[in-house]
């Protein structure tokens, strides 16, 4: 009996755990949505150019407005292997 009560307390732990991470993860995506759509109003690549700002963004946890990459240094620092900006 008490390693069902056990196993149960563990399985709700998780469940708790697990939700709040999820809610963090589409705070984050929520968060990007929108100013990565105004960076990348302009791009020619659209689709290309979303997939890569929210991934920085993700990272960085900030979009730079405009054009520039000021407002959010961590944003210009990150690199492709080739040593390339990957941020768009």
């Amino acid at each position: 009996m008490r390693t069902h009560l056990l196993l149960l307390g563990l399985f709700f732990c998780f469940l708790l755990l697990s939700a709040s991470f999820m809610d963090t993860a589409m705070a984050d995506s929520d968060r990007c949505t929108r100013p990565c759509r105004k960076r990348c109003s302009k791009a020619k690549l659209k689709r290309r150019c979303m997939k890569y700002c929210r991934i920085c963004c993700s990272k960085c946890k900030c979009v730079p407005g405009g054009y520039g990459k000021r407002h959010c240094p961590c944003y210009s620092h990150v690199h492709t292997i080739r040593g390339r900006a990957k941020c768009p």
